[in-house]
């Protein structure tokens, strides 16, 4: 599984403080997720990373 970060962001920053080994935000201020598959002992932090965003701006790929 995947996840992108849409152009709904805000730049909050939950979602790098949940699980930074696949989010982390760019010089632009937003979020952006790691294009590649999150490992299996990752699932569950990135998981809580996108159901904690507070505009809903993470999604699977």
């Amino acid at each position: 599984m995947r996840y992108v970060v849409n152009d709904t962001c805000i730049g909050c920053g939950l979602c790098e403080g949940t699980c930074p080994e696949i989010f982390s935000m760019s010089d632009e201020g937003t979020a952006v997720a790691k294009d590649e598959d999150v490992a299996e002992e990752l699932l569950e932090k990135a998981a809580e990373a996108k159901e904690g965003c507070p505009v809903g701006a993470i999604e699977e790929a």
